[in-house]
């Protein structure tokens, strides 16, 4: 079966009918994201992603979102080693809300809770926490759950308003990074979006207030400056950025292009 956003192989509803005797045990093994080479990023995050990840744009047209880079290569995710620990110091929301996600009715205002059946910690051995207890009622574990994605959702709206800006003012533009690795075989990094900085000074006082007033622009310049760290990631692999280092350039196509990861066409968020 094919994911569903990105890494979910069987997201359900959660219902006491099907999961009134279901347990989820979490913990350090995030083995179920090993072949994402980036996800999704909401805007609250900027400030713990930035300082470790390189962010870029991801999408098209109303689809555009934030995304951080955890991997250089296709179907890699270079953050997460063989024993499926994560060894970066932040881990995104997305992967931690896993393997909890909302899908969104036809109504586009209504929300279910749905769980990953296929992830191997959804047990009936009583191992983890209790989603609904002996009378069929939600656990804590269970609202702490809700409570994590309905912040979540609100911030993920949040997030689309700052891209749909960034989007109004032609501050995006595509780009392609060309890494070097040490066996001399040049990878293309592709698919994906940045602002550019020469059209972000050119933007009117207005513009730059409305950006200001809604802290878009603090978030632009973290997305501007996590730049720096593409050539950290890379070297997790051996390799290094062309030069020494800084801002990846626009190329013409490469050998062996990778296209950051797209987002799964799902009405789940």
């Amino acid at each position: 079966m094919s994911k569903q956003l990105l890494i979910y192989e069987r997201a359900v509803p959660v219902t006491t009918q099907r999961h009134g005797d279901i347990s989820v045990r979490t913990g350090r093994d995030y083995g179920f994201a090993r072949h994402v080479n980036s996800v999704p990023l909401m805007a609250a995050e900027f400030q713990h992603a930035t300082a470790e990840y390189a962010v870029v744009f991801a999408g098209q047209g109303d689809e555009i979102v934030p995304v951080v880079l955890l991997g250089v290569r296709d179907n890699e995710n270079l953050f997460v080693d063989e024993a499926g620990g994560w060894t970066g110091s932040y881990i995104p929301a997305f992967i931690r809300r896993y393997p909890f996600v909302f899908s969104r009715a036809e109504d586009q205002a209504t929300f279910t809770l749905c769980l990953d059946e296929g992830y191997g910690g959804v047990n009936r051995e009583g191992r983890g926490e209790r989603l609904f207890d002996n009378d069929g009622e939600r656990t804590q574990y269970l609202q702490s759950v809700l409570g994590f994605l309905q912040a979540y959702q609100v911030q993920f709206q949040r997030t689309q308003a700052f891209t749909k800006r960034l989007s109004e003012f032609g501050l995006l533009e595509s780009m392609q990074a060309r890494l070097t690795l040490r066996d001399g075989r040049i990878l293309a990094l592709s698919g994906f979006q940045v602002i550019n900085r020469d059209r972000l000074r050119a933007l009117t006082g207005e513009q730059l207030a409305e950006l200001a007033r809604n802290d878009d622009l603090e978030l632009a310049y973290l997305h501007l400056h996590s730049m720096r760290h593409l050539s950290a990631t890379a070297a997790r692999i051996g390799a290094a950025a062309d030069g020494s280092g800084g801002e990846p350039e626009q190329t013409a196509p490469e050998p062996e292009p990778t296209e950051v990861q797209k987002l799964a066409s799902s009405r789940k968020k």
